[in-house]
């Protein structure tokens, strides 16, 4: 049997520019034809997950950090936030006027003052990873302006902090929720989110294993962040990219070149994939 391989997708299989090296998409399409599964494993959500991605030719994908599971088309997983803890979650971060997002399969669903508030910490964001400032529609190109806000459709929430205080106040407020936050570490982080509990990558590793009765000794895992160290952890081989973080760096059993530098392919003709 081939390796089933996981591949994280914003700063390991494109850049943060969401440019999609054509090197990463002939080893995908190569390793496939030798009888390895690929899957990518995310942080967005299906919505996000946009055609020229689709069409490298993937079998399915992790999204919402864990909370979705897709194999050949079918739903193994879908964790949700409810239509009540949405609507609260909603209340909440009106009342303290944050700006923010719902991430569903069916779309990416901007609060009213969205684009505005968020060009700035874009901006920031962008220039952390050291590429040329982009637009909020640049980066979310079918995000949803002025649609519902109260969904039953909700996979994560994501939301401006105007202060880490903001952060620390939703982890005490929503116990039942799993709250993180992105875009740096601690007091550096620029975006906080919501999550169903207990959600992981390892965790949907483990169930889509289940789902196709495979073996853990036959994965191998691509990521470039801390939110990507779980699944790195409990695949068989992890690879931490170029461009990624410190910490994922020194957990992973191999470091291979930014994505810019061909970093995909690098590793699949490395670790014998193609």
């Amino acid at each position: 049997m081939g390796k089933i391989i996981f591949i994280d997708v914003d700063g390991t299989l494109v850049n943060y520019e969401n440019i999609l090296p054509k090197s990463a998409v002939e080893a995908i399409q190569s390793a496939r034809q030798l009888g390895h599964k690929v899957y990518i494993s995310t942080g967005r959500s299906r919505a996000e997950v946009y055609d020229y991605i689709w069409d490298i030719g993937l079998d399915g994908m992790i999204g919402g950090n864990g909370s979705y599971v897709e194999s050949d088309g079918k739903i193994i997983l879908h964790q949700l936030i409810t239509l009540q803890q949405c609507k609260r979650i909603v209340d909440w971060l009106h009342a303290r006027g944050l700006e923010f997002y719902l991430e569903s399969n069916n779309g990416l669903f901007a609060s009213e003052n969205f684009e505005s508030r968020a060009e700035p910490t874009i901006r920031q964001y962008c220039a952390r990873k050291n590429r040329e400032p982009m637009t909020v529609r640049e980066i979310f190109p079918e995000m949803i302006f002025g649609g519902e806000l109260y969904r039953d459709d909700v996979n994560k929430i994501s939301f401006i902090l105007d202060s880490y205080e903001d952060y620390l106040q939703a982890v005490k407020d929503f116990p039942e929720l799993q709250v993180g936050t992105w875009g740096g570490a601690g007091e550096t982080a620029l975006f906080g989110d919501f999550s169903p509990k207990n959600i992981s990558k390892a965790h949907a590793v483990e169930v889509l294993l289940k789902y196709l009765n495979a073996d853990k000794k036959d994965t191998i895992a691509f990521g470039d962040a801390k939110i990507d160290i779980p699944m790195l952890e409990i695949c068989a081989f992890g690879v931490a990219m170029g461009n990624g973080g410190d910490e994922i760096k020194k957990i992973a059993d191999f470091v291979t070149d930014s994505v810019d530098e061909d970093g995909l392919k690098n590793a699949f003709i490395k670790l014998g994939l193609i």
